[in-house]
């Protein structure tokens, strides 16, 4: 599945373009696999958990002995790819408006590269992507920052 390019990759790199397409491709979702969910592991809320709605999804396991999450599951398959291509667009648009703190447009990424005040981008240990200030674990790979 190809990603959703945003407005904003014509200013570019191709450096960004490469670590916002290989995001991308790590993170989103795909529509058969979130319509095969909705049906066969519906009754439980497979799908839910898919599209990282953990509320919706521990709700239906909680209601699966009723059946009734099985009969909502199933009118859900009708809209799951429209749900999975708002859940890919929501998840370009974040990659790219980080893009711009992960990888600088006037030169490639450093250890620490300086930001808007006295914050500091850093790298992540494990896998090298960028670690926004403030935060405690990598965006990608989760190690501790």
């Amino acid at each position: 599945m190809i990603a959703a390019t945003p407005f904003a990759e014509a200013g570019w790199t191709d450096q960004q373009r490469a670590i916002f397409q290989a995001q991308m491709s790590a993170w989103q979702k795909d529509e058969v696999v979130g319509v095969l969910l909705a049906l066969f592991l519906g009754t439980f809320g497979a799908h839910h958990f898919y599209l990282r709605r953990i509320g919706l999804g521990i709700l239906y396991l909680i209601f699966s002995f009723t059946g009734i999450p099985t009969i909502v599951s199933l009118v859900e398959c009708f809209f799951m790819p429209g749900r999975v291509r708002q859940y890919n667009l929501q998840l370009a648009t974040y990659f790219s408006s980080q893009i711009s703190y992960l990888v600088p447009a006037d030169g490639p990424a450093s250890a620490a590269v300086p930001l808007a005040g006295s914050e500091v981008l850093r790298t992540c240990r494990v896998c090298g992507s960028g670690i926004l200030p403030g935060a405690n674990f990598c965006a990608r790979c989760g190690a501790k920052a």
